[in-house]
């Protein structure tokens, strides 16, 4: 993908945009149905597990460069850290085991066998315990982090869909979507103390610090379960909007956010009191939260429209809409550059958004000798050729990556940008676009 220099030099100023904007595109193999992502905030890798290539792409956090492909085994689902000993888990969903992947070299140290189906991973830090719920055989595979064998396989409801992790008690809890409860696992002796009844079709799970809580999504049931962290006893029942899929906690602000798929928004829970303090309009189908602590702002991706609707996480409002790809789902935050990626599960790619302060800034990589553009002058517009640029269109970025506005054929109005220097990159649709050169605007 090439990028061009246009310095755009104009009479007005642009007005304030959002702190949160696509930086990047990465893209993969057009049949890599990349689903899930991790961290490793060690080496500042983001790992990205390719459903569709039985394999996992390694990206470097600080330049969003493909820095190795891991193979692994078939249909790849979901990953969890460990970062005792700086690992990475990647369930095989086709296979029925667990990659164990090297967080500094990238190779794989370790295939644990694990039960039918597995899904989702949970690391246990108190104990250095990696936990797979396997969804076909209704039970859940305790592995060693530091040996990487399996330690137990505890018994379960049925289809176990969801895991988390409760620090304060050691507890492990896994969400049985087909037998409507949560089983509670002690987290040193692996054994079950305790199966919660939910509502129906319970399908995730979110752990309040603050309060030792932990908020269970009921799919069909159209609520969220509140469980006391201390005693496994129900505290509350709230209401959410129609198919609650996922949540995510803001310990700024002490609220639970819950994502309902089939009504197209956020429900916002006081996590202290479990009360509804509101309801967020997002895109469609909204299927995956992220929260970022260091700005407060909660992503949400929205799988029917291509779209993440960004939260203020004080003040529950939209602060901003950013257009992805296709099939947006499961995100990963690196806190060093401040960065959000989020999966495109039917566009093959993954998009990195960025969040403005709160990290490392990054320049524009500097150009290689030669490769240096003569200037147009314009005035005003920016006129693209369909030569150049064929039948797509192309992205107008600042100087810090930020896209201010797409291109197409023919006259595009830029008399609203301030002056500087920007960059001209083709989009994904738009193959044949070629160098621009510079373009300075003047009156």
């Amino acid at each position: 993908m090439r990028l061009t220099c246009a310095a755009l030099t104009v009479a007005c100023c642009l007005s304030a945009a959002s702190a949160q904007w696509l930086e990047t595109t990465i893209y993969l193999p057009e049949s890599s149905l990349p689903r899930a992502l991790c961290h490793n905030p060690q080496n500042n890798k983001v790992y990205c597990a390719n459903w569709g290539r039985r394999n996992v792409t390694v990206i470097d956090g600080a330049t969003n460069d493909i820095v190795a492909t891991v193979l692994t085994g078939d249909l790849p689902w979901s990953f969890c850290y460990n970062s005792a000993n700086n690992k990475v888990y990647c369930s095989n969903n086709g296979t029925s085991n667990v990659t164990v992947i090297d967080g500094e070299t990238n190779g794989v140290v370790a295939t644990v066998p694990v039960g039918l189906w597995p899904q989702v991973l949970c690391y246990n830090p108190r104990d250095n315990k990696v936990y797979c719920a396997n969804s076909g055989s209704a039970s859940v595979t305790v592995i060693d982090g530091a040996t990487n064998g399996v330690l137990a396989t505890v018994p379960v409801g049925d289809f176990p869909q969801s895991l988390c992790y409760n620090p304060q008690n050691n507890k492990v809890y896994s969400a049985n979507l087909y037998g409507n409860t949560v089983t509670v696992i002690d987290g040193t002796s692996d054994s079950v103390i305790a199966a919660v009844a939910v509502g129906d079709q319970p399908v995730a799970l979110g752990y309040d610090s603050q309060d030792n809580k932990v908020f269970c999504a009921n799919d069909v049931s159209t609520n969220v379960t509140v469980i006391d962290g201390a005693t496994n006893a129900i505290v509350a029942t709230v209401p959410t909007g129609a198919f609650p899929r996922a949540l995510c906690h803001n310990a700024r602000d002490n609220k639970m956010y819950c994502a309902n798929w089939g009504s197209s928004s956020v429900t916002v829970i006081d996590a202290a009191t479990n009360g509804v303090i509101a309801t967020v309009l997002t895109g469609l189908n909204p299927i995956a939260l992220c929260y970022n602590p260091q700005n407060s702002k909660v992503f949400c991706a929205n799988s029917g429209d291509s779209g993440v609707t960004v939260i203020d996480g004080t003040t529950d409002e939209v602060v901003a809409t950013i257009r992805v790809d296709a099939g947006p789902g499961d995100f990963a935050h690196n806190p060093v550059q401040n960065r959000v990626y989020v999966v495109n599960f039917l566009g093959a790619c993954i998009s990195v958004l960025r969040d403005s302060g709160g990290g490392i800034a990054e320049s524009p990589r500097p150009r290689t000798s030669g490769s240096e553009i003569e200037a147009t002058v314009a005035r005003g517009v920016l006129v693209l050729p369909r030569a150049s640029l064929g039948h797509g269109s192309a992205l107008l970025l600042d100087a810090s990556g930020r896209r201010v506005l797409e291109l197409t054929v023919g006259v595009n109005d830029v008399s609203r940008l301030a002056p500087g220097v920007y960059f001209i990159r083709q989009s994904r649709a738009s193959a044949r676009v070629q160098a621009a050169g510079k373009v300075i605007l003047n009156r």
